[in-house]
């Protein structure tokens, strides 16, 4: 398996290295600096500047050889900037039989906390899940036109460690704003990194929400953190009285639970941590490590 990957962050490199569990693979990513270019080096790929402005010539000879493409940039008001300069890249690709796009849950609209799957209604709430929205399309399209399947993973709320409820307690940055009603859909990194690779072996085509199995009231979230770390939770925050940025309130205004069902079913998978709980005590014990 040869992987490329355009934009290598927190939930690809999870990706990767679920990759070289299960086999050989060789891979190659991009990154925006010269800089973050060298640590990717350093862990073993073969690394690319691409800032997402203009094409980088570097890119095609990896893209010819490529097995399997990951996309994890984010679209903007421009669009897709991986369609914007590399398509024609893409579509000539000799070897390519998969291609894997993290686009978020954020696409559908407001359930009222009901339960939702892949067939809801996609109605986003902000501008830039439109943008993912529209993303999604293009790479159906380029998809289609190539003949090779496509696996959009719809990701929710991504946690694991250095990115959790603790660093905010710990730093004082923690808040627990209460909306009557509310809950959130998140996922840890590692089951990210699983499915993604084991999407990958398989060939995964479809549209797949990407989210643990218990969403919940944030406020529970960071008072379970609190309590492992025998700390006294901080103290609620009406939402009306919240001081909150508009990209924030955007979260607040969709209110829905998510099914994993089809992705669990598509690959046999099983969580590794279906709840926060679980995921929260992996990540004190990896940092007691």
């Amino acid at each position: 398996m040869n992987f490329f990957v355009f934009g290598a962050g927190y939930s690809s490199r999870a990706s990767i290295e679920a990759l070289r569990t299960l086999g050989s693979v060789s891979v190659a990513a991009t990154t925006r600096t010269p800089e973050k270019a060298a640590d990717l080096a350093a862990l073993g790929m073969t690394a690319h500047v691409f800032d997402g402005t203009a094409p980088s010539s570097s890119l095609r000879p990896a893209l010819a050889e490529a097995t399997h493409i990951l996309v994890s940039i984010a679209p903007g008001a421009d669009g897709d900037p991986v369609l914007a300069h590399h398509a024609p890249d893409l579509l000539a690709a000799p070897n390519l039989k998969w291609i894997g796009y993290f686009s978020t849950i954020g696409v559908y609209g407001d359930a009222e906390g009901d339960w939702i799957d892949e067939t809801a209604p996609t109605e986003p709430l902000s501008a830039r899940n439109r943008y993912r929205l529209d993303a999604e399309a293009g790479w159906q399209a380029l998809a289609e036109e190539k003949a090779v399947p496509l696996a959009i993973l719809r990701l929710a709320g991504i946690y694991g460690p250095t990115r959790s409820p603790f660093e905010k307690l710990k730093s004082g940055t923690a808040r627990r704003i209460v909306k009557p009603g509310q809950v959130f859909n998140r996922i840890h990194v590692e089951d990210i990194g699983a499915i993604t690779a084991l999407a990958a072996q398989n060939r995964l085509r479809g549209i797949f929400n990407v989210c643990d199995d218990e969403p919940a009231p944030p406020q529970d979230v960071i008072a379970h953190a609190a309590g492992l770390l025998a700390m006294a939770p901080p103290p609620e925050i009406a939402f009306e009285d919240a001081d909150l940025s508009p990209m924030a309130r955007t979260f607040y205004a969709g209110n829905r639970r998510v099914s994993n069902a089809r992705i669990k079913s598509a690959l046999g998978y099983g969580l590794k941590y279906p709840t926060y709980r679980e995921g929260h005590a992996a990540i004190l014990r990896q940092r007691d490590d």
